[in-house]
Protein backbone atom coordinates (compact mmCIF):
# COMPACT_ATOMS: atom_id res chain seq x y z
CA UNK A 1 0.00 0.00 0.00
CA UNK A 2 1.48 3.36 -0.93
CA UNK A 3 1.78 5.91 1.79
CA UNK A 4 -0.17 9.14 1.58
CA UNK A 5 3.60 10.65 2.12
CA UNK A 6 5.29 9.09 -0.65
CA UNK A 7 7.64 11.47 -2.02
CA UNK A 8 6.11 14.45 -0.21
CA UNK A 9 8.65 16.84 2.14
CA UNK A 10 8.58 16.54 5.13
CA UNK A 11 11.29 18.02 7.61
CA UNK A 12 12.51 17.42 11.68
CA UNK A 13 14.16 19.55 13.73
CA UNK A 14 16.74 17.45 15.59
CA UNK A 15 16.81 14.74 13.38
CA UNK A 16 20.24 13.05 14.32
CA UNK A 17 19.46 11.90 17.78
CA UNK A 18 16.59 10.27 20.05
CA UNK A 19 13.43 10.99 19.45
CA UNK A 20 14.05 13.09 16.31
CA UNK A 21 15.95 10.26 14.83
CA UNK A 22 13.37 8.10 14.99
CA UNK A 23 10.31 10.52 13.78
CA UNK A 24 13.01 11.09 10.74
CA UNK A 25 13.37 7.18 10.53
CA UNK A 26 9.70 6.16 10.43
CA UNK A 27 8.77 9.42 7.76
CA UNK A 28 11.36 7.45 5.80
CA UNK A 29 9.67 4.29 6.21
CA UNK A 30 6.69 6.05 4.88
CA UNK A 31 8.69 7.08 1.30
CA UNK A 32 8.52 10.59 2.02
CA UNK A 33 11.16 12.82 1.44
CA UNK A 34 13.10 14.02 4.66
CA UNK A 35 14.55 16.96 5.51
CA UNK A 36 16.76 16.33 8.92
CA UNK A 37 17.49 19.67 10.65
CA UNK A 38 20.56 19.02 13.41
CA UNK A 39 23.06 21.21 14.85
CA UNK A 40 26.01 19.10 14.43
CA UNK A 41 27.04 18.27 10.88
CA UNK A 42 28.80 15.15 11.56
CA UNK A 43 26.06 13.87 13.94
CA UNK A 44 23.66 14.31 11.27
CA UNK A 45 25.46 12.58 8.12
CA UNK A 46 25.72 9.80 10.81
CA UNK A 47 22.10 9.62 11.28
CA UNK A 48 21.03 10.12 7.85
CA UNK A 49 23.17 7.46 6.19
CA UNK A 50 21.82 4.88 9.32
CA UNK A 51 18.31 6.05 8.18
CA UNK A 52 18.94 5.26 4.79
CA UNK A 53 20.74 2.17 5.40
CA UNK A 54 17.44 0.67 7.68
CA UNK A 55 14.47 2.17 5.52
CA UNK A 56 16.03 1.83 2.24
CA UNK A 57 14.79 5.43 1.29
CA UNK A 58 17.94 7.58 0.26
CA UNK A 59 15.66 10.75 -0.34
CA UNK A 60 17.02 12.50 2.84
CA UNK A 61 18.88 15.73 2.92
CA UNK A 62 20.83 17.52 6.35
CA UNK A 63 20.52 20.90 6.99
CA UNK A 64 22.91 22.36 9.47
CA UNK A 65 21.42 25.01 12.22
CA UNK A 66 21.19 25.71 15.70
CA UNK A 67 17.52 26.71 16.38
CA UNK A 68 18.43 28.64 19.45
CA UNK A 69 20.55 31.01 17.02
CA UNK A 70 17.96 32.98 14.71
CA UNK A 71 20.25 33.55 11.94
CA UNK A 72 20.81 30.12 11.84
CA UNK A 73 16.77 29.77 11.67
CA UNK A 74 16.57 32.59 8.99
CA UNK A 75 19.39 31.09 6.91
CA UNK A 76 18.11 27.49 6.96
CA UNK A 77 14.37 28.17 6.47
CA UNK A 78 15.50 29.62 3.26
CA UNK A 79 17.76 26.15 1.88
CA UNK A 80 14.50 24.37 2.64
CA UNK A 81 12.05 26.67 1.29
CA UNK A 82 14.66 26.92 -1.81
CA UNK A 83 14.99 22.97 -2.03
CA UNK A 84 11.66 21.99 -1.02
CA UNK A 85 8.31 24.49 -2.69
CA UNK A 86 5.93 22.36 -0.92
CA UNK A 87 6.30 20.93 2.68
CA UNK A 88 3.77 18.29 3.97
CA UNK A 89 4.64 17.86 6.97
CA UNK A 90 7.11 19.89 10.00
CA UNK A 91 7.59 18.49 13.11
CA UNK A 92 9.15 20.84 15.22
CA UNK A 93 11.34 17.98 17.89
CA UNK A 94 14.46 19.90 18.33
CA UNK A 95 15.06 20.58 22.31
CA UNK A 96 16.90 20.96 24.98
CA UNK A 97 17.47 21.37 29.06
CA UNK A 98 19.86 23.66 30.48
CA UNK A 99 21.01 23.00 33.98
CA UNK A 100 22.17 26.51 34.59
CA UNK A 101 20.60 29.78 33.16
CA UNK A 102 22.70 30.31 29.82
CA UNK A 103 22.53 33.16 26.76
CA UNK A 104 22.29 32.46 23.43
CA UNK A 105 24.06 34.61 20.77
CA UNK A 106 20.78 36.42 21.23
CA UNK A 107 20.93 37.17 24.46
CA UNK A 108 17.66 35.34 25.29
CA UNK A 109 17.88 32.17 27.25
CA UNK A 110 18.68 29.09 26.07
CA UNK A 111 15.94 26.92 27.02
CA UNK A 112 13.10 29.32 25.90
CA UNK A 113 15.23 29.84 23.08
CA UNK A 114 15.37 26.45 21.34
CA UNK A 115 11.98 24.86 23.10
CA UNK A 116 9.87 27.88 21.73
CA UNK A 117 11.44 30.73 19.79
CA UNK A 118 12.98 28.35 17.66
CA UNK A 119 10.13 26.65 16.38
CA UNK A 120 8.50 29.91 16.48
CA UNK A 121 10.04 31.31 14.26
CA UNK A 122 10.79 28.49 11.60
CA UNK A 123 7.56 27.66 11.64
CA UNK A 124 6.72 31.31 10.46
CA UNK A 125 9.16 31.00 7.54
CA UNK A 126 8.08 27.76 6.73
CA UNK A 127 4.81 28.42 6.88
CA UNK A 128 4.01 29.71 2.85
CA UNK A 129 5.48 25.76 2.02
CA UNK A 130 3.53 24.01 4.39
CA UNK A 131 0.07 25.88 2.93
CA UNK A 132 1.54 25.04 -0.66
CA UNK A 133 1.18 21.32 0.60
CA UNK A 134 -1.86 21.04 2.13
CA UNK A 135 -3.41 19.22 3.47
CA UNK A 136 -0.39 19.32 5.81
CA UNK A 137 0.75 19.15 9.18
CA UNK A 138 2.53 21.02 11.58
CA UNK A 139 3.66 18.89 14.91
CA UNK A 140 5.42 20.38 17.58
CA UNK A 141 6.81 17.93 20.47
CA UNK A 142 5.61 19.17 24.09
CA UNK A 143 5.86 17.29 27.06
CA UNK A 144 3.53 16.85 30.40
CA UNK A 145 6.19 18.82 32.19
CA UNK A 146 3.85 21.53 31.08
CA UNK A 147 1.39 20.79 34.03
CA UNK A 148 4.32 22.01 36.35
CA UNK A 149 4.58 25.42 34.67
CA UNK A 150 2.51 29.03 34.53
CA UNK A 151 3.89 31.96 32.61
CA UNK A 152 4.90 34.74 34.32
CA UNK A 153 5.78 37.20 31.82
CA UNK A 154 8.29 38.84 34.13
CA UNK A 155 9.76 36.17 34.59
CA UNK A 156 9.66 34.44 31.43
CA UNK A 157 13.35 33.25 30.35
CA UNK A 158 14.12 32.77 34.10
CA UNK A 159 15.34 36.53 34.53
CA UNK A 160 14.82 36.62 38.20
CA UNK A 161 14.46 33.11 39.49
CA UNK A 162 15.99 30.14 37.19
CA UNK A 163 15.54 26.32 37.72
CA UNK A 164 16.27 23.56 34.80
CA UNK A 165 12.75 21.89 35.69
CA UNK A 166 11.27 25.36 35.72
CA UNK A 167 12.90 26.64 32.56
CA UNK A 168 11.92 23.52 30.52
CA UNK A 169 7.93 22.87 31.75
CA UNK A 170 7.61 27.15 30.88
CA UNK A 171 8.95 25.97 27.36
CA UNK A 172 6.73 23.19 27.14
CA UNK A 173 3.62 25.11 28.62
CA UNK A 174 4.67 27.73 25.43
CA UNK A 175 4.68 25.05 22.77
CA UNK A 176 1.10 24.41 24.20
CA UNK A 177 -0.09 27.50 23.62
CA UNK A 178 1.66 28.42 20.48
CA UNK A 179 0.04 25.13 18.68
CA UNK A 180 -3.82 26.11 19.52
CA UNK A 181 -2.65 29.78 18.61
CA UNK A 182 -1.37 28.66 15.78
CA UNK A 183 -4.38 25.87 14.91
CA UNK A 184 -6.40 29.02 15.37
CA UNK A 185 -4.69 31.28 12.69
CA UNK A 186 -4.74 28.25 10.09
CA UNK A 187 -8.19 27.58 10.40
CA UNK A 188 -9.62 26.88 7.20
CA UNK A 189 -6.25 26.85 5.63
CA UNK A 190 -6.02 22.97 5.32
CA UNK A 191 -2.96 22.84 7.73
CA UNK A 192 -3.92 21.18 11.15
CA UNK A 193 -1.39 21.96 13.85
CA UNK A 194 -1.17 19.94 16.76
CA UNK A 195 1.29 19.25 19.90
CA UNK A 196 2.15 15.95 21.52
CA UNK A 197 3.85 14.52 24.82
CA UNK A 198 6.11 11.61 23.62
CA UNK A 199 6.60 9.81 27.32
CA UNK A 200 9.09 10.23 29.21
CA UNK A 201 11.99 8.95 26.82
CA UNK A 202 15.19 7.95 27.83
CA UNK A 203 17.22 10.46 25.70
CA UNK A 204 20.56 12.59 26.09
CA UNK A 205 18.53 15.65 26.75
CA UNK A 206 18.71 15.52 30.87
CA UNK A 207 22.52 15.09 30.89
CA UNK A 208 22.64 18.33 32.21
CA UNK A 209 24.22 17.84 36.01
CA UNK A 210 25.93 15.38 37.73
CA UNK A 211 22.70 14.31 39.80
CA UNK A 212 20.75 13.46 36.74
CA UNK A 213 23.69 11.84 34.53
CA UNK A 214 23.53 9.80 37.95
CA UNK A 215 19.82 9.10 37.89
CA UNK A 216 19.41 8.63 34.11
CA UNK A 217 20.67 5.14 33.88
CA UNK A 218 18.42 3.93 36.71
CA UNK A 219 15.52 6.24 34.82
CA UNK A 220 16.42 4.70 31.67
CA UNK A 221 15.25 0.92 32.88
CA UNK A 222 11.98 2.81 33.72
CA UNK A 223 11.12 4.79 30.99
CA UNK A 224 10.29 4.76 27.14
CA UNK A 225 12.91 4.00 24.32
CA UNK A 226 13.23 7.07 21.87
CA UNK A 227 11.77 4.54 18.96
CA UNK A 228 8.37 4.12 21.33
CA UNK A 229 8.62 8.22 22.14
CA UNK A 230 8.36 8.64 18.40
CA UNK A 231 4.94 6.34 18.56
CA UNK A 232 2.75 9.51 18.97
CA UNK A 233 4.54 12.20 17.32
CA UNK A 234 4.51 9.99 13.78
CA UNK A 235 0.61 9.75 14.84
CA UNK A 236 0.36 13.22 14.44
CA UNK A 237 2.10 12.93 11.42
CA UNK A 238 0.95 10.34 10.12
CA UNK A 239 -2.15 8.65 10.95
CA UNK A 240 -5.73 9.68 9.04
CA UNK A 241 -7.31 10.56 12.03
CA UNK A 242 -4.76 13.15 13.24
CA UNK A 243 -5.49 15.15 10.19
CA UNK A 244 -9.16 15.87 11.05
CA UNK A 245 -8.21 17.67 14.39
CA UNK A 246 -6.24 20.93 14.84
CA UNK A 247 -5.21 22.50 18.27
CA UNK A 248 -5.36 19.56 20.49
CA UNK A 249 -2.23 17.72 22.57
CA UNK A 250 -2.29 14.43 21.83
CA UNK A 251 -0.19 11.61 24.70
CA UNK A 252 -0.16 7.98 23.59
CA UNK A 253 -1.75 8.56 19.95
CA UNK A 254 -5.16 10.52 21.96
CA UNK A 255 -6.04 13.93 22.54
CA UNK A 256 -5.44 14.23 26.32
CA UNK A 257 -6.40 17.01 28.45
CA UNK A 258 -3.96 20.13 29.20
CA UNK A 259 -3.54 22.12 32.32
CA UNK A 260 -5.62 24.84 33.11
CA UNK A 261 -2.74 27.26 32.11
CA UNK A 262 -1.89 25.62 28.96
CA UNK A 263 -6.16 26.18 27.91
CA UNK A 264 -5.67 29.83 28.38
CA UNK A 265 -6.14 31.69 24.71
CA UNK A 266 -5.22 35.21 26.30
CA UNK A 267 -2.18 33.97 27.62
CA UNK A 268 -1.74 31.95 24.43
CA UNK A 269 -2.08 35.42 22.20
CA UNK A 270 0.45 37.71 25.06
CA UNK A 271 2.75 34.87 23.62
CA UNK A 272 2.66 35.04 20.67
CA UNK A 273 2.95 38.73 20.77
CA UNK A 274 5.79 38.74 22.89
CA UNK A 275 7.50 35.68 20.49
CA UNK A 276 6.44 37.79 17.75
CA UNK A 277 9.00 40.89 19.37
CA UNK A 278 11.58 38.79 20.46
CA UNK A 279 12.00 36.96 16.88
CA UNK A 280 11.45 40.72 15.02
CA UNK A 281 8.37 39.15 12.74
CA UNK A 282 4.69 39.85 12.77
CA UNK A 283 2.03 37.39 11.89
CA UNK A 284 -1.21 38.11 10.70
CA UNK A 285 -4.65 37.60 12.78
CA UNK A 286 -7.74 36.83 11.52
CA UNK A 287 -9.08 38.60 14.63
CA UNK A 288 -7.90 41.86 13.63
Amino acid sequence: MTSALAGKACVVTGANAGIGFEIAKGLANASAEVAMVCRHPERGEAALTAIAAATGNNNLTLFRADLGVQDDVRRVAGEIAARFPEIAVLVNNAGTAQGQRTLTTDGLETTFAVNHLGPFLLTHLLLDQVKAAAPSRIVTVASAAHKRAELDFGNLQGERRYSVIGAYSRSKLANILFTRELARRLKGTGVVANCVHPGVVNTGIWQVNWLMRFIAPVMGRMIRTPAQGAETPLYAALDARAGKVSGVYLADRRPTPTSRAAEDMLVALRLWEASEQLTGIEWSDPRR
